[in-house]
């Protein structure tokens, strides 16, 4: 199975049910009153990150997910709510709606949940529209529609511990002599093509190392793997730059330093400040006094560095206790993790009056509700929405765009007459 890491993807949470307009039925009770119960309420759409699963492949197979309606109110007899959807995801998701750039949810720790998707209202019986005047109302609200939105899912890699530098430096051989990660290797550039996660274990303590994959000049601009496996290496706690020092293409080991991280520090500068340590690799392939010579050039680098081996494990068990202890470093500063927090509250009270060569367009989630809520089959119904209209101030809105009597006035795909009933 490929490993993918970006979907998008449709969510569709449920319509409420419509409630019920009706009148108390009874022996010798000749005066009932209305009885109407409510709709179901709409099935919501729920995301929990889970630990089995490893990519968002599922999802370029469905791109449309949806969660059941309610039932609409018979008599008396409530309406069932709908039948909410979990859509489970990998840990280390994050959920962005298309055409917005504000994340709406990080699911970074397993069992995590987030509802993405809010089931419609089930509307409300005619018991709740009597009072003083209106006391025998024969019409009921029509269930709210459900959330529709576009969303895309991006995984962003959890990794303690995350292998940087330029293809063929010796990352992926580092990480299958340090874990039981079985990681592709090979003599050519671009082995990896999938982050490899491997679990290190130390004296009784654990952590995760991935082995992102080879970083070129131009990556912070989206050559190469570029901005797909950058984005990955934000999520680590430490980082660990690998650099070949006996390069097969007889480049500079310095120079080749300083083109990933010149590339890291142009696509964030919060990578230049995360803990890094330099690993000077394949010592193996040189003699002592050579492999010393070419260390030296890195004295002035500001990393703490360690000479190593993949190949062998020479000088891998002090680079590893190291990398244990700056986790630990890290994890004491690190805030509780939220469970559960609260979906993002959208705009829904905004709208506006727009005049176009049709007529005039009242626009805004709240009032488009409205009118979907309404039975227009029912006269008194449409008074009533008319009356809530002008407590929202969309009649006297609209008065003053210019509308008069007989004008075109649309609402979602609704179109009505304007018509001063005040």
């Amino acid at each position: 199975m490929s490993w993918v890491d970006e979907a998008e993807v449709v969510f569709e949470s449920g319509r409420g049910g419509n409630g019920a307009a009706s009148m108390h039925r009874e022996k010798h009770v000749p005066r009932g009153g209305p009885n109407g119960a409510d709709g179901g309420k709409g099935g919501d759409i729920v995301l929990v990150a889970d630990r089995g699963m490893r990519t968002l492949y599922e999802f370029k197979l469905r791109d449309t997910y949806r969660a059941g309606d309610g039932t609409n109110a018979v008599g008396n007899k409530t309406g069932k709510d709908g039948q909410s959807l979990k859509v489970r995801v990998p840990i280390g998701t994050v959920v962005t709606e298309v055409g917005d750039d504000e994340p709406m949810v990080d699911l970074h720790a397993h069992g995590m949940s987030y509802v993405v998707a809010r089931g419609g209202r089930g509307g409300r019986g005619n018991l709740h529209y009597t009072n003083s005047v209106r006391q025998a109302p024969t019409f009921a609200e029509r269930g709210a529609p459900g959330d529709e939105l576009r969303v895309k899912l991006e995984i962003k890699l959890l990794a303690d511990v995350g292998l940087i530098g330029l293809p063929n430096a010796g990352k992926s051989t580092l990480i299958s002599s340090c874990s039981a990660a079985k990681a592709k290797i090979g003599a050519y550039p671009f082995t990896t093509i999938v982050p490899n996660l491997g679990v290190v274990e130390l004296e009784g303590k654990t952590f995760v190392m991935a082995d992102m994959p080879g970083l070129i000049e131009g990556a912070s601009r989206g050559v190469g793997l570029g901005h797909q496996f950058l984005r990955h290496i934000e999520r680590t706690r430490v980082l660990v730059h690998l650099v070949d020092l006996f390069p097969v293409d007889e480049t500079d080991p310095l120079e080749n330093f300083k083109t990933v991280e010149r590339e890291l520090a142009l696509y964030s500068a919060d990578l230049t400040g995360r803990p890094r340590l330099l690993a000077l690799n394949k010592t193996d392939l040189g003699d002592p006094t050579e492999v010393a010579e070419r260390a030296e050039r890195f004295a002035g680098v500001g990393l703490e560095t360690f000479q190593v081996s993949g190949a062998t494990g020479q000088g891998l068990r002090p680079l590893l206790f190291r990398c244990l202890a700056l986790i630990e470093e890290a994890e004491a500063t690190l805030e509780p993790v939220v469970l559960r927090p609260l979906p993002t509250v959208r705009k829904e009270g905004e709208w506006d009056v727009v005049k176009d060569e049709d007529g005039y367009v009242v626009t805004g989630k709240r009032v488009e509700r409205l009118v979907q809520m309404t039975d227009l089959s029912n006269s008194e119904a449409v008074r009533y929405l008319h009356r809530k209209l002008m407590r929202i101030g969309v009649i006297d809105r609209l008065r003053e765009a210019g509308a008069e009597e007989g004008d075109q006035i649309i609402i979602a795909d609704w179109v009505f007459t304007f018509t001063d009933w005040s």
